[in-house]
């Protein structure tokens, strides 16, 4: 399986091309983003790891053009130093499969590229979070629950945004507060209404709820203990 390193620091490309190879890939690697990006569309590749503060070329750019120009479907896992939800979230919008900030385990990057090409089936949705049965795609604010549509407001929308970009993991509330309405002042049970109204609209069909209260702390989805109260 042939996997694209694109990564400007030497020792970091040095050390994921070794233990590619010692795990039984066949890697090559680029330096900058206008090489990396030649190279991805013109060969095949079972996934590429790409940075992100890249020369030439940034990461995000890189990936968008090879999903919307080029239109590759090869699955992407990007290995930043930028560590924030929104950075997250804007490497997912511009087409990325997965995001592992730096630094990082080499077995980790292994764990999460062997899933990633287990997953690929050839028709990835450009820049699709997915979540068990729900799948948001961030570009067009789209939602779907089993293929069956859901309408939600743009703060509910924002939200699940924001869980569905770390699956899992538990964000707090003054995490998510302070992403969906900033320093804006705000009621102490504005956070929790909005919550009720987006699982009143993921379980409207009767649907188990996704997501988790972690009372005290915050919420998660996709834990596998979904909390059933409003």
């Amino acid at each position: 399986m042939r996997v694209l390193i694109i990564e400007d620091d030497p020792a970091i490309a040095a050390n994921l091309y070794d233990y590619l190879e010692a795990s039984g890939y066949t890697p090559e690697h680029a330096a900058d983003g206008v090489t990396g990006l030649h190279h991805a569309v013109s060969a095949q590749w079972s996934a590429i790891l790409l940075d992100v503060a890249l020369p030439g070329m940034d990461g995000f750019t890189l990936c968008r053009k090879l999903r919307e120009e080029a239109r590759r479907d090869t699955p992407v896992l990007m290995l930043t130093a930028k560590d924030t939800l929104d950075d997250k979230l804007e490497g997912f919008g511009h087409g990325a499969d997965d995001y592992l900030v730096k630094p990082f385990s080499l077995k980790e990057v292994g764990a999460r590229l062997s899933a990633l090409i287990k997953r690929h089936n050839g028709q990835v949705v450009p820049g699709a979070l997915r979540c068990g049965d729900i799948t948001l795609d961030p570009r067009t604010l789209e939602v779907e629950r089993a293929g069956r549509p859901i309408r939600l407001p743009r703060k509910c929308l924002h939200l699940l945004q924001l869980l569905m970009a770390t699956p899992g993991q538990v964000l707090r509330r003054a995490e998510l507060e302070t992403a969906v309405w900033g320093e804006m002042l705000r009621d102490s049970d504005t956070l929790r209404a909005h919550m009720h109204t987006l699982r009143r609209a993921l379980t409207a069909e009767g649907e188990p709820n996704p997501i988790e209260t972690i009372h005290g702390i915050g919420y998660r989805i996709g834990a596998g203990n979904p909390y059933d109260a409003p």
